[in-house]
């Protein structure tokens, strides 16, 4: 619970800073925004599994569609899915999920966002399972709520760095609850399609 905290924390401040920086930022020109926007991302993630201390080096990529802005609000689709490329000493998750993200359109390079998101996720233990209850866990597969906070910084017209945190809820696991909370943090790219040149974000 601790490692979650703290990742939520960080999310929570970063998504912060972009607020101040975008409300100090000089390039304020009013643009014109995309109707529709395709986006596609990757990084490498951090995450703290949520079961005795268990952590992973995962692989996370995902896309985005952009619908309408309305009032300095952009709803986006997006869907992502984490695999570790480590397999971590206590467990590993893997998980596709789907779901609502909300872009802040601030300015033309910063774009703040907070997401909802839902789905599948598969949990697999070390070389001798898992003891709980008188039960040895070899995997076990559950759904996920998740949610979460980050933000997208241009560094081109189409490519722009991605800071990312979210807290996953994991059901059917081998705890007294039955569930577990793990945390992850996300530093990657994102690239903006663009089908008018004309238009920016």
């Amino acid at each position: 619970m601790k490692h979650h905290k703290v990742v939520l924390t960080l999310a929570l401040s970063l998504a912060t800073a972009s607020w101040a920086c975008a409300a100090l930022a000089q390039d304020a020109h009013p643009t014109a925004t995309r109707q529709l926007q395709l986006s596609a991302f990757g990084g490498v993630s951090g995450v703290f599994t949520g079961l005795e201390g268990g952590k992973n080096f995962s692989v996370t990529a995902g896309g985005d569609l952009g619908l309408p802005p309305f009032r300095g609000l952009r709803p986006t689709i997006e869907i992502r899915g984490t695999y570790p490329a480590d397999h971590g000493l206590i467990d590993s998750q893997k998980s596709i999920l789907g779901g609502l993200r909300v872009d802040f359109l601030l300015n033309r390079r910063l774009r703040p966002y907070g997401d909802f998101l839902f789905g599948r996720g598969q949990m697999n233990y070390g070389l001798t399972g898992y003891h709980f209850d008188n039960y040895i866990y070899s995997l076990t597969t559950t759904y996920i709520d998740a949610g979460g906070v980050g933000f997208d910084y241009d560094l081109t017209e189409h490519v722009a760095v991605k800071v990312d945190g979210q807290i996953e809820r994991w059901g059917s696991a081998p705890t007294a609850s039955g569930r577990i909370f793990s945390s992850a943090g996300t530093i990657g790219l994102a690239y903006y399609f663009s089908f008018d040149p004309r238009h920016r974000r």
